[in-house]
């Protein structure tokens, strides 16, 4: 944010303070001793397209309500605020509407803060008991904003042609609408945001937001459940919880995606086993693991292991309809770059899932050989149980004693978003849809000893020891 916007913020906080016209509500919002940092965290994130997916009653719509009241005053305490604000309010239908996003905007709102109202149906003089087209808000800079409200009930065409500055969905909108709305902003280089409880399975939502498919670098989500809500007494949390089965418990507390078989790694917690990318010490490097793939995409991962056995996956290639000599030169590329070390015959190792063993009638040469020829020394020698190897990945992930020791670089997308998307199915066993990734996790887990000892951290004398090894080795 530059100086002329900070300036502008501060203009605007002075006059929505010294005009004392705060509403008690807004001003209290998440400012006690104990905050909801989940609710703060949504705010504060500065991607064009975000989306909490939360349980009942864990504050998901208390945010959204919010946000949409801070926009349209033009006091948004942690981004660039303005003048003239166009936004939608949108929910799954008028009575949902009236009963849910408008009743928590219009509490956030002082009356002499509204120029206008505009009603579909009922008082304008009691709006909360009717149905409101829109509201004209007085915006602190001087210039007026409104707030639209929609639902889904009234079909895509009832969508087009405004354009918008922001768009809010309390509810899971279907996807034409969504698409359509993100017309809407494209003009203004506005922003979209979304409130909801996964109630409707793996759904437009899961592929496009959650996995994000497209790799879109504005998309943005967090999970609230009802211990994030501090306002929530515990034994308001175990009274609910007594009333839900496990699966109703997965949607409706933790805001969690759900399918017929469950997910396979539900240890996972994007939160604690994803994490930035650092520079990792060379004496840390363990292995590559290859799952090969023509049609489909080829996956392949670089390991790490600390000295206190925490496992890092540090970098990725993730693509389809390429030769092996493509993608063992990609290989070679990102070993360069990392430094990675060769084996004794010069060339690069890693392990391979054993059917690139075999011969085909395409190819005098195996995938082993055709990568032994570009230069990658590969091991197809690992081992492909499933329902062990599950359980390994599991330990890893989270282990008895709720300690994770799995973690993954952001810039690993591919992974990140099949081991969210690896579901069960209803043979007892994962669905066999993008598990590349998963299927390379699960060598290089199981080719490990179970249990292994931790690395120990190479003294000083064994380091000088090494480098002059390889100046004699290298001839230099």
């Amino acid at each position: 944010m530059n100086k002329q916007n900070i300036l502008q913020n501060i203009f605007g906080l002075k006059a929505y303070k010294n005009g004392n016209k705060i509403n008690n509500k807004l001003k209290k919002y998440n400012s006690g001793k104990v905050k909801h940092l989940k609710q703060l965290a949504f705010h504060m994130c500065n991607k064009k397209n975000r989306w909490v997916f939360g349980g009942n009653r864990s504050g998901k719509t208390e945010c959204g309500a919010v946000e949409t009241v801070w926009l349209a005053r033009g006091i948004h305490p942690y981004r660039q605020n303005k003048k003239n604000v166009q936004i939608w309010v949108v929910s799954l239908s008028t009575q949902v509407q009236r009963d849910v996003a408008q009743e928590k905007v219009l509490s956030y709102i002082n009356k002499n803060w509204i120029k206008e109202i505009v009603m579909l149906s009922g008082r304008k003089d009691s709006p909360q008991n009717g149905i409101i087209d829109y509201i004209s808000i007085l915006n602190v800079f001087g210039g007026v904003s409104k707030i639209g409200f929609k639902s889904c009930d009234q079909g895509r065409e009832k969508f087009q042609g405004t354009s918008l500055d922001y768009v809010w969905f309390d509810e899971e909108p279907p996807e034409d609408i969504y698409k359509e709305c993100r017309m809407r902003v494209l003009d203004r280089c506005g922003e979209i945001y979304g409130t909801m409880t996964p109630l409707k399975g793996l759904t437009w939502v899961y592929n496009a937001i959650y996995l994000n498919e497209s790799n879109d670098d504005e998309v943005w989500c967090e999970f609230m459940e009802w211990a994030d809500n501090p306002y929530l007494s515990e034994a308001e949390i175990k009274s609910l919880t007594a009333t839900l089965s496990a699966s109703e418990l997965e949607a409706r507390r933790y805001g969690k995606f759900i399918s017929n078989g469950g997910q396979v790694y539900n240890e996972f917690d994007e939160n604690v086993n994803v994490i930035d990318p650092f520079e990792v010490p060379k004496e840390w490097y363990d292995n590559i693991s290859i799952d090969p793939g023509l049609n489909n995409p080829l996956s392949a991962h670089w390991y790490a292991v600390d000295y206190d056995g925490n496992i890092y996956v540090i970098a990725e290639i993730y693509e389809t309809r390429q030769t092996v000599e493509y993608h063992a030169s990609r290989i070679r590329d990102i070993c360069a770059r990392l430094d990675w070390p060769k084996a004794s015959n010069g060339m690069y190792s890693a392990l391979i899932d054993s059917a690139a063993n075999q011969r085909t009638l395409s190819s005098p040469k195996n995938v082993c050989e055709l990568f032994y020829d570009n230069g990658i020394l590969v091991n197809p020698k690992v081992n492909k149980d499933l329902y062990s190897g599950i359980n390994r990945v599991k330990s890893y992930l989270k282990n008895a004693d709720g300690v994770s020791k799995l973690f993954i670089f952001r810039n690993c997308t591919n992974m990140i978003r099949e081991i969210k998307g690896y579901f069960w199915g209803n043979n007892d066993a994962p669905v066999k849809k993008d598990d590349h990734a998963m299927d390379d996790l699960r060598y290089y887990i199981m080719n490990r000893p179970e249990n292994s000892a931790p690395k120990k951290a190479k003294t000083l004398v064994q380091k000088d020891k090494e480098r002059l090894m390889r100046k004699l080795k290298n001839g230099y």
